[in-house]
């Protein structure tokens, strides 16, 4: 299934929502998104999986709820990711959740990306994981309300939501110390700006790209203390990046692809993870 407006444009729709309307997803919607989420399960190349889910069914008369202890009010669905505790390649997780982020954004949809705020045994409850799986990601999917929570814009102004890096301190041309120039890059400034407003754990955003004659490398550097057990946030995020990254291109009918290149590996704190190569 595509997108049916721009990328870009459902890039910068796309709003973290913590403060929704109690009510269902329309049954086409969920309909639409559900198809989009199983196309994504087929062709993801990692022990990793997606799925909606329901915040509150009947079950002999009691109501199940799913716990996001106060952060979020209001969603009844949810997105939820599933990986196998052995998987390492937490940046393709994330390249795949952000899709179906920007699908669910693309039907007017709000979501809300959560490692650390959420009780994972009341979503593993409703959902049957391998003795391997866990639960490292989930997301609210809804209709926003108009007006957000006093806890959602608290949330927001902690993790200063509203502010990006700027293109001085995340992109750069052959070595960390020189900044790329817009000027230089043609078609790439869109997709570059596209990562840069990407979203991140507590809007670290820890991703760092180097340009050089091999195309556009993709670093992680750190911050400290951003690692879950066994999930590695912060590359997840370097996957958000390089989602909006190459989505971005091919709406520009860009063509490149993702690259390994062994001597691409530096000892000053750039973490290198993969290169975007023109085809």
């Amino acid at each position: 299934m595509e997108y049916q407006k721009s990328i870009i444009e459902v890039i910068r729709e796309r709003k973290s929502c913590r403060t929704f309307i109690k009510k269902d997803i329309k049954l086409d919607e969920v309909k639409k998104l559900e198809e989009f989420i199983n196309e994504i399960n087929s062709l993801i190349d990692i022990k990793a999986r997606f799925m909606l889910v329901t915040r509150e069914i009947e079950n002999n008369k009691k109501t199940e709820k799913l716990g996001t202890y106060g952060i979020i009010s209001g969603a009844t669905s949810f997105i939820v990711g599933i990986m196998d505790r052995q998987e390492k390649k937490a940046e393709t997780f994330g390249y795949n959740f952000e899709k179906i982020i920007l699908f669910a954004t693309d039907l007017g949809l709000a979501t809300c990306w959560l490692a650390g705020t959420f009780n994972r045994n009341d979503f593993a409850k409703k959902i049957d994981l391998s003795g391997n799986e866990f639960i490292p990601i989930v997301s609210p999917v809804g209709y926003p309300k108009s007006k957000r929570g006093i806890l959602d814009s608290m949330v927001r102004t902690i993790a200063r939501s509203g502010n990006r890096k700027q293109w001085s301190e995340i992109f750069f041309d052959k070595e960390p110390d020189i900044p790329i120039e817009k000027s230089s890059i043609g078609e790439y400034e869109a997709a570059l700006e596209m990562t840069r407003i990407a979203p991140s754990a507590s809007n670290k955003q820890p991703w760092r790209i180097i340009r050089d004659d091999h195309g556009y490398n993709f670093y992680i550097f750190r911050t400290k203390g951003y690692k879950l057990r066994n999930f590695d946030v912060q590359r997840n995020d370097l996957g958000i990046a390089m989602c909006h990254f190459e989505l971005t291109l091919k709406e520009l009918r860009h063509k490149g692809e993702w690259q390994f290149i062994k001597d691409n590996h530096r000892s000053d704190g750039f973490e290198y993870v993969v290169t975007w190569v023109h085809v």
